[in-house]
């Protein structure tokens, strides 16, 4: 989708939390971004997080796991946020649970 390189393998070795963490970092870069009214740093970081996501859910569906649903509705509100004015207020919340989770694993 973007120009946007990640290692793949690294990224592969990573927990869920830890990914959906990564992920939400993107997400709430973009909001915060389209708040300011920054266009390009808005876009950066939606196609950074489409890109993260669209690879793990490409992962979980290899390995079956029932979270991708999820994880691609949570593509679908994330997109819809950044992109029209309807803003799904749970959703950078959604994101930090993993977040902390991650940490608290850590």
């Amino acid at each position: 989708m973007s120009n946007h390189v990640f290692d793949k393998r690294r990224w592969a070795a990573m927990t869920m939390f830890e990914q959906m963490g990564n992920i939400g970092s993107e997400v709430g870069r973009a909001l915060s971004a389209k708040k300011r009214h920054d266009e390009s740093a808005m876009r950066g970081a939606l196609y950074r997080g489409l890109d993260l996501i669209d690879y793990t859910a490409e992962l979980w569906a290899v390995q079956k796991s029932p979270r991708t649903k999820e994880l691609l509705r949570a593509r679908e509100l994330f997109a819809e946020s950044v992109l029209t004015k309807a803003v799904d207020p749970t959703l950078e919340q959604y994101f930090f649970q993993y977040a902390l989770a991650a940490r608290r694993n850590r």
